[in-house]
């Protein structure tokens, strides 16, 4: 017979794995735009959706917050949170010299095992690229950047960087979708060029390549974005 503690950690492993869940499924939505900037995200019709309790559901949406997916507004209401495309020229001055920062970092002080893992997250995002899995993309990049990150041993710039990395998320997923999710190759392999200049300890080259590989990215983003999508109606 079970005791009074097993069954809480019974109930506690439940609400884990409940909370896991709607986590993940929400997050893959919201990156991925199925649930726009904007739309109301309501904690009953998810526990609807999900049948289960509001408790799970708000923890969910508290790692969310946390990640600045959605946002809590003054009437205790929840969104997805707004991408703000007036001033996206700021988040691409962050990310450009974060790319650039952490790539000469990386160039200087990385070690075997960094190369290593640098080299495992490469191989997820060319098996994603392959498959056109964007999600798979998008989170195969971070790792890869973030590994770069650790590998210059710099834990200020780490934190900022994977911030940016994880809040920029939907930002990329307009840059797969701006190919309709196929890569041309020679982008996907821009990383290897990168990953070169590391083993090589070229900090210059390092920082060429990362600001290269940051403004080719931006400049994708800001062609899809800006796109001219007006019909020509005759009448």
């Amino acid at each position: 017979m079970d005791t009074e503690s097993e069954r809480d950690a019974q109930s506690a492993r439940k609400r884990g794995s409940g909370v896991r869940i709607v986590y993940e499924l929400l997050r893959d939505e919201i990156i991925d735009l199925s649930l726009p900037p904007g739309s109301p995200v309501d904690e009953v019709q998810l526990a609807e959706r999900f049948g289960m309790s509001r408790t799970p559901i708000r923890e969910a949406l508290v790692r969310l917050a946390g990640e600045g997916l959605v946002e809590n507004l003054p009437n205790r209401s929840t969104i997805v949170s707004n991408i703000d495309f007036v001033n996206l020229h700021t988040f691409f001055d962050a990310i450009t010299l974060m790319y650039r920062v952490t790539t000469r970092l990386a160039g200087q002080y990385h070690r075997p095992a960094d190369l290593a893992d640098i080299r495992r997250h490469q191989a997820r995002f060319v098996a994603a690229v392959a498959a056109e899995d964007a999600l798979s993309m998008i989170a195969a990049n971070r790792d890869f950047h973030a590994a770069i990150a650790v590998a210059g041993r710099n834990p200020y710039f780490t934190g900022l960087f994977l911030r940016l990395l994880d809040e920029g998320r939907r930002i990329f997923r307009l840059y797969y979708q701006s190919f309709d999710d196929r890569l041309p190759q020679e982008y996907a392999t821009e990383h290897d060029g990168i990953i070169a200049a590391i083993a090589a300890r070229d900090i210059d080259l390092c920082d060429r390549l990362a600001r290269a590989h940051a403004d080719q990215i931006v400049r994708q983003i800001q062609a899809f974005v800006a796109r001219d999508q007006r019909q020509d109606i005759a009448l």
